[in-house]
């Protein structure tokens, strides 16, 4: 599909070569390098940054900034996978990367930094990546004494005043500076609890708590915290099947906890290869009641496959609804992520679609997909776990090509979405909502993200109005660098 696409935007040259335009020029040339090494042109998603990045200024190339949209977002990623003497070979594996995307003023301003974390520090000694990961297997000359030896801080960030904490599923937060992104400790919330998982997205009450799990097995840590960061209880719960689990979710009374049939069989390395893909088990849902962990119901799907889930929310009967970016198996898993590290070949897998899950309070269960192509759904925060209409995700991905190249908003009342798409030339990453200041409608909100523009090599800035996506980013800024593809990201004020 990439050699037809080159051949057709030779062909269009060729017959009309009045409406090339400078953009179309510079992504023939992007193409024309990566063919001569071999790389497919959305290579820099997961191309290696070799040092950290200072704070610079961002041109403004598009629009105007809206004059109340001032704070920062925090996104995290991995930012480095390869080094001489051996190479991580898993998208998840790579070295995590804090980015800081500052507007005020109407300016917006670009860093990142490494995480300082144990394993990124004695592998750089090494000149080899060595730890083994969720798909890097790893050598000999790896040193784990607990599970944060491993942690590479590369998934997600969790923004907690002077300092945002690095997440990543398998082991502790990791602090780092909110000014300056410097790393400063592992985070133990309780002496008795040091290593244990804290995962990759947590959730949020009305009134600031914050939820989230860490799983060992069958077993999963429930984690309350403070609107501080500080421990309010930690309990561990049996589950009903050793899951691979990277999300979960909640509404105001329950926890909901997916459990997908991709489950533990061995006890082996890279972290992967422990679960084997069984739809004939089907899917379980876990609600788990927030103020008893004990009072639990399981309801029963059928097979899909997910990373990312989207808020939950409850009825007045006490049905609970929430949006899935659901797959049909785990090939991206398994395949498709290795391809993205290698930057060249054809992804595996049908990209997921958003659907919306209902959990009826008779015990019933169903499933109704919209058709569209999604990941990273995400809902306004002011109404998290509370009833809501809407939810945004990045769009465009298709089989033959990887990552997305637009951003969409599903109204799940009218069942329509609202969407742009920058075409190839870019590739669009997660967006986070920012409440406006002063409103309360769930779609008074600004969706704020980042995408690689190929065609000019670089990492771009975009904002867009919650209620009118299909109008395009109302202000756009363009920096100097590119960055690689991050993973998640939170706004913090």
């Amino acid at each position: 599909m990439l050699a037809s696409r080159r051949s057709f935007l030779t062909s269009a040259a060729a017959l009309s070569a009045a409406v090339i335009t400078p953009e179309t020029v510079r992504a023939m040339a992007a193409m024309q390098v990566a063919d001569r090494h071999g790389l497919a042109d959305w290579a820099p998603a997961t191309a290696d940054l070799e040092a950290d990045v200072t704070r610079q200024a961002m041109r403004r190339v598009h629009g105007r900034a809206p004059a109340a949209l001032e704070g920062v977002l925090f996104r995290n990623g991995p930012g480095k996978f390869r080094r001489p003497g051996g190479s991580a070979t898993h998208w998840f594996d790579g070295d995590g990367l804090m980015r800081a995307f500052r507007l005020r003023d109407g300016q917006a301003t670009i860093e990142a930094r490494f995480a300082d974390t144990a394993k990124r520090r004695h592998e750089s000694e090494l000149g080899a990546v060595v730890t083994p990961g969720f798909g890097t297997v790893g050598d000999s000359r790896a040193e784990i004494a607990s599970p944060d030896d491993a942690n590479a801080a590369n998934t997600a960030v969790l923004p907690l005043g002077e300092t945002v904490w690095a997440l990543w599923e398998g082991g502790s937060p990791l602090a780092m500076g909110a000014g300056d992104l410097s790393t400063r400790n592992i985070v133990t919330l309780r002496d008795d609890l040091k290593g244990m998982p804290f995962q990759a997205h947590p959730r949020f009450d009305p009134d600031g708590t914050i939820w989230n799990i860490g799983l060992a097995g069958d077993r999963m840590v429930v984690w309350r915290l403070n609107a501080n960061g500080g421990l309010r209880s930690a309990e561990v719960i049996r589950l009903p099947r050793a899951s691979y689990m990277h999300d979960f979710t909640a509404s105001s009374r329950h926890l909901v906890i997916v459990l997908q049939p991709w489950v533990f069989e061995r006890d082996t390395m890279p972290f992967m290869n422990r679960f084997a893909w069984k739809p004939e088990m089907g899917t379980q849902v876990m609600a788990i009641d927030k103020a008893d962990l004990s009072r639990t119901r399981i309801y029963d799907l059928p097979a899909f496959s997910y990373f990312h889930l989207g808020d939950a929310w409850e009825d007045a009967d006490g049905t609970i609804r929430f949006d899935v970016a659901a797959g049909k198996d785990v090939r991206f898993a398994l395949d498709g992520a290795r391809v993205l590290v290698q930057q060249h070949g054809t992804v595996p897998a049908e990209p997921a679609a958003l659907s919306l899950v209902t959990l009826h309070a008779d015990g019933r269960a169903e499933m109704v997909s919209s058709g569209v192509t999604a990941e990273f759904p995400k809902a306004n925060p002011r109404v998290a776990g509370l009833t809501r209409r809407f939810t945004s995700h990045v769009a465009g991905e298709t089989g033959g090509r990887p990552l997305p190249t637009g951003l969409a908003v599903q109204d799940w009342k009218t069942g329509r979405s609202d969407g742009f798409s920058f075409g190839e030339s870019q590739i669009m990453e997660e967006a986070v909502w920012v409440p406006k200041p002063g409103r309360s409608g769930e779609l008074d909100a600004w969706l704020v993200a980042p995408s690689i523009n190929l065609a000019e090599g670089a990492t771009e800035l975009h904002v867009f109005e919650a209620g009118r996506v299909a109008d395009g980013p109302v202000v756009s800024w363009r920096a100097d660098i590119a960055l690689p593809a991050g993973f998640h990201g939170a706004w913090a004020v």
